[in-house]
């Protein structure tokens, strides 16, 4: 397993440690996943997640390059922005989600999901003759901490002269925090104010940045956070999450990511099959439900039955640690997809009632 720059302080931190994306990543604390989800909904929390992958794309075709292996529309991205995207295959199935960001006239920044970075980086080189740009990794050089929550201004604009409040949301950037140069990002996973920190260096470099957030937050309970609560946040906004609620069997649209998906910009990869899916009409459709039945959890690869008939599958679902009810992600015949449907989860050999509602769940 690889492991992160912040491994040990995890460890000291006596967090529980597991295999994920082919690292050793904390999935939570001693406290817990729901003390941790409510501490990053009310105050503030910090996430490691530098499994990331970061990929470069510069030189003069850096954009027609963009474009072609990505779903949105790179031209509309100023220096200072960020676009959410996704890679998609020929047949229209999508490789990965990943966020782009411009960082120079003729400069990106790919930050790709953990589990894909050989598999993403080995699609974009495939892609990449006969466009004058050059592709590199810097995924193993690039630490990231994600810091989210109402407090993570207030948290972080101790340690930083650049003004965060007036950074826009999916906006960038470059300046100095802890007296390290880094990206500060204005995104995350979790759908609260937030940023995400870029940045290079030793562990001397890290461990620093990592304690001056700390000390920054301790007035307002700042906590340290695991994998375990970002799934628990981000299904709490219906944040798709790449290998449950979307893969390479997934097509855009029926995912419910068609503002991310920009048919009339010219050819990209995926752009043919996708549009006749849109000709033809969806099949199934990404809903989310809840349960007021508090007796079950509903999980991946769970069926979704209308009284006998099976009309779906659960991708993700949990009980909200907000609303104290099981939530869920999953598809549906399109037929059986209208908000308000009555739906059954089946688990342990038993139905569950629940309904199809509108999203964010909070």
């Amino acid at each position: 397993m690889k492991k992160t720059i912040f491994n040990e302080l995890h460890k000291e931190k006596n967090a529980k440690m597991v295999q994920f994306a082919g690292f050793e990543m904390p999935i939570q604390y001693p406290k817990g996943i729901i003390f941790e989800h409510k501490a990053v909904r009310n105050s503030v929390g910090v996430f490691d997640v530098s499994h990331m992958g970061e990929f470069i794309i510069e030189g003069k075709d850096a954009l027609d390059y963009l474009q072609k292996l990505i779903t949105n529309d790179a031209s509309k991205l100023a220096p200072g922005k960020i676009q959410y995207a996704a890679l998609c295959l020929e047949n229209g199935g999508i490789i990965d989600d990943l966020l782009v960001y411009k960082t120079g006239e003729q400069s990106y920044m790919l930050v790709v999901n953990g589990a894909n970075i050989d598999k993403d980086y080995a699609w974009c080189e495939k892609n990449l003759k006969g466009f004058d740009a050059t592709l590199r990794d810097e995924s193993d050089q690039t630490h990231l901490l994600a810091v989210q929550g109402p407090k993570s201004i207030d948290t972080l604009q101790k340690l930083t002269k650049t003004n965060l409040s007036d950074i826009a949301f999916y906006s960038f950037e470059i300046g100095k925090l802890a007296d390290v140069d880094m990206i500060l990002s204005r995104t995350g996973y979790t759908g609260e104010i937030g940023f995400e920190l870029y940045f290079k260096g030793d562990f001397s470099t890290a461990k620093k940045v990592w304690e001056e957030i700390f000390k920054a937050g301790e007035e307002f309970g700042i906590e340290a956070v695991g994998l375990g609560c970002r799934d628990t946040l981000r299904l709490e906004k219906g944040f798709c999450l790449y290998g449950n609620d979307i893969d390479e069997n997934t097509n855009p649209l029926e995912a419910g990511l068609g503002w991310i998906t920009k048919l009339n910009k010219g050819e990209f990869n995926g752009r043919e099959a996708i549009q006749k899916v849109k000709d033809e009409g969806l099949k199934r459709k990404l809903i989310a439900f809840s349960s007021e039945d508090k007796k079950f959890i509903p999980r991946h690869n769970y069926k979704i039955f209308i009284s006998d008939q099976e009309v779906g599958m659960v991708t993700s679902g949990n009980s909200s640690p907000i609303l104290s009810k099981p939530i869920g992600l999953g598809y549906v015949k399109v037929e059986h997809s209208a908000v308000g449907t009555e739906i059954q989860i089946e688990a342990r050999g038993k139905h569950f009632p629940a309904e199809i509602v509108k999203l964010p769940f909070v």
